[in-house]
């Protein structure tokens, strides 16, 4: 007999833990407090005819999140278009462009005209990554991570050396390449794991495998597709979503979980999965039921916060590329400034995607869609003044980049997303944006536990667990959640099915 499992979130990983949960024969109800499903991945559409995704842009890692439409009998493929990146990207440097080819070969023939000797190195570096993905991404990351005694496989004790973990991804990159863009290239996938590279384990150059050799891709309408497929497989198995229903407090008794609040009306459920922030989610229990203190959260390493502008132009700029990074200045620097001093950038980096340039329908004719991003640290000010003044120089830096003036003259819409926005929208803790850092003191069985210690009917899933930030390591989470449940052993006393959550009002 199934359980009645209540999902707290409707992000990535909810959708997630919704699909498997309800394909294990399960009841399962996903309660969001918005009017749409994504989380951090939602998507909007304005009256001058843009489309933005509101959160993820790169699609990395096809292969895990197909893993995920295969275990449902599908390919990503059946839902949206899969457009291949041609370049995937380009870096604006201090003195150059890098742009990064879609093939490896003539990456390797790229990396050898900048520095002689590095296409071979190249290949070694990416053997080794390549392993650590196979076995990073396969065996490390597919554990709930209760104990260190999960990852006592004979393949990972076997080859325990060869992933690194003790290692740090600074010092290791610099093993095989001295160039600085080189070193700069390579050490980019980890910023937004939440920690200046010489503190991040060199486990994660499988980021760099994931990525540059896996190709960069573009789901056909944006990465918004990905969140629809991931609902309708959801539906398909039976999850019912109830969009604009907050849950309001999570009710226990008898040491257990037995209810949640949502408008005031109790529900009963014989488990409840938290995809929603971790800490906002323990804020729905009695103190004395948490799994963490304040104090433990004030002490924890977050990956960054971070601006973000959501720009429509009136003109199309044809030398833009649909990524690029804009490294002019000291990665180190931003780091600093956001690890360190937790202040606004002086000389800061960011990112612009203009999804416009592969896919048509999200701007109109003639126009282009622009979404720009800068990493910052969390809980600091972000009135709108400072908005605008770190706007105007992103915007200075594009019009060089791209032989344009009066840029700002284009622009027909505009929309800034901070800080505080995180914090009001997804109760994110001091308004994070990529969850907590992938240290090696946050690695694995050292993140938040997905089990509640008090009340074996409470988890939590989303990048604030295991396996932590990004949108496969989120579908992976889902997935690790819901096998937990389903081993859950099944309640004596069923939910009380007098205050059925069908009831409740769905929108679909």
């Amino acid at each position: 007999m199934g359980k009645k499992i209540a999902i707290i979130g409707s992000g990535i990983s909810g959708l997630s833990a919704a699909a498997y949960a309800a394909k294990s024969g399960n009841e399962v109800h996903v309660f969001e407090q918005h009017d749409q499903p994504g989380g951090r991945a939602r998507q909007f559409t304005t009256e001058e005819g843009y489309t933005f995704d509101m959160g993820p842009s790169w699609y990395w890692m096809p292969d895990i999140i197909d893993h995920f439409f295969q275990d449902f009998g599908y390919k990503a493929t059946d839902f949206y278009e899969l457009i291949s990146l041609n370049p995937q990207f380009e870096m604006v440097m201090d003195k150059g462009i890098l742009s990064i080819p879609e093939s490896y070969e003539d990456l390797k023939d790229l990396f050898e005209q900048i520095e002689p000797g590095s296409g071979r190195k190249l290949d070694t570096f990416m053997q080794s990554a390549k392993y650590k993905y196979e076995v990073g991404m396969q065996e490390f990351v597919n554990k709930p991570c209760y104990s260190w005694l999960e990852f006592m496989s004979p393949k990972i004790a076997k080859n325990a050396l060869k992933l690194d973990l003790l290692t740090n991804f600074r010092s290791y990159v610099g093993k095989y390449f001295t160039h600085p863009y080189l070193r700069m290239l390579m050490e980019f996938p980890v910023i937004f794991l939440g920690a200046a590279p010489q503190n991040i384990p060199a486990l994660y150059s499988l980021m760099n495998y994931g990525g540059y050799a896996l190709g960069t891709w573009y789901p056909m309408g944006g990465f918004y597709q990905l969140v629809l497929a991931m609902k309708k497989i959801a539906e398909q198995q039976g999850a019912i979503f109830h969009f604009n229903h907050p849950v309001e407090k999570i009710i226990t008794a008898n040491n257990k979980v037995t209810s949640i609040q949502v408008k005031g009306e109790q529900l009963y459920f014989d488990a409840v999965i938290a995809s929603s922030d971790y800490h906002h989610s323990e804020t729905l229990i009695d103190s004395g039921r948490k799994n963490y203190t304040d104090k433990y959260w004030e002490s924890r390493t977050f990956a960054p916060s971070c601006l973000i502008y959501y720009i429509g132009l009136d003109t199309v700029l044809p030398k833009l590329k649909h990524h690029t990074l804009f490294f002019e200045h000291d990665l180190d620097v931003h780091i600093q400034s956001i690890y360190e001093h937790k202040n606004w950038p002086e000389q800061p980096l960011f990112y612009t995607c203009c999804p416009s340039k592969t896919d048509p329908n999200v701007a109109p004719e003639g126009h282009e869609n622009l979404f720009l991003l800068m990493p910052l640290a969390t809980g600091i000010a972000d009135d709108e003044t400072i908005r605008e003044q770190y706007l105007n120089e992103m915007i200075a830096r594009l019009e060089k980049h791209t032989g344009t003036e009066h840029l700002a003259a284009h622009i027909r819409y505009k929309r800034s997303y901070c800080v505080s926005d995180f914090t009001r929208d997804y109760n994110a803790y001091q308004g994070n944006a990529y969850g907590l850092a992938n240290t090696l003191r946050q690695t694995a069985v050292l993140k938040p536990s997905i089990r509640n210690k008090h009340l074996p009917n409470l988890f939590y899933t989303g990048q604030l667990t295991v396996p932590g930030p990004g949108v496969p390591p989120s579908i992976i989470s889902g997935r690790i959640v819901a096998g937990e449940v389903h081993k859950m052993k099944q309640q004596q006393k069923p939910a009380n099915s007098s205050m059925h959550p069908q009831e409740l009002p769905i929108k679909h």
